[in-house]
């Protein structure tokens, strides 16, 4: 039987008095998440490491109303609104057991700043203005673009979690990038120095 890695030094430093919540929401995902479909049998061992932390060192890069497209485990979406109280978030998941899991943890962990919606991307009207938009292991750039463009206000951002393929990525949908005027394209490496695996993001400007 696999057991959940131990927590990670850097963790409390990346979620400050907030760690608290870091750690039920980690170990409530260890305790269901496998037989609830959010996470694979084998992610135990580097959940803290592989997917928690892996979200968390982006939580710099966020402000303002920032939403979510695919959360499904609340990765990074709950790891973002536990390190960024001061940002609004928007979880956006189309599949409805995923959609209760979020709620719940929501609520269990307090999270006054998060709002949950059940809806595919493509469908998803916004209430109100989105000033940023991130998406975790959903799909390729030529896909997402498309997807999560179109959500963000002139001027916004898109924050997208990617592995080693990130300049591939770009290469492949420089067709998408030029169709919604992204600008200031750049991929990130977060986390040097601090986490034992490094993240990348693709960040690009929306229109504006």
């Amino acid at each position: 039987m696999t057991t959940l890695e131990a927590e990670p030094a850097a963790a409390a430093s990346l979620f400050g008095d907030r760690i608290d919540r870091a750690r039920a929401f980690t170990a409530a995902l260890a305790a269901e998440g496998e037989n609830r479909g959010l996470i694979g049998p084998l992610e135990l061992p580097r959940l803290w490491t592989r997917h928690v932390l892996n979200s968390a060192i982006a939580a710099p890069l966020f402000e303002g109303h920032a939403a979510d497209i695919g959360s499904g485990a609340g990765l990074p979406g709950i790891v973002l609104a536990i390190a960024r109280p001061d940002v609004t978030w928007t979880l956006v998941e189309p599949m409805e057991r995923r959609v209760a899991w979020l709620t719940e943890q929501a609520d269990a962990l307090e999270l006054r700043n998060v709002t949950v919606v059940r809806a595919r991307a493509e469908e998803w009207v916004p209430e109100a203005s989105v000033d940023m938009v991130t998406a975790r292991a959903v799909s390729a750039l030529r896909t997402l673009i498309p997807m999560t463009a179109p959500l963000v206000r002139p001027g916004g951002s898109l924050v997208l979690f990617k592995g080693r393929g990130a300049e591939a990525e770009i290469d492949a949908a420089q067709k998408q990038i030029r169709k919604f005027t992204l600008s200031d394209l750049e991929v990130l490496t977060l986390g040097e120095g601090v986490l034992d695996e490094t993240t990348r993001v693709v960040r690009a400007v929306v229109g504006g």
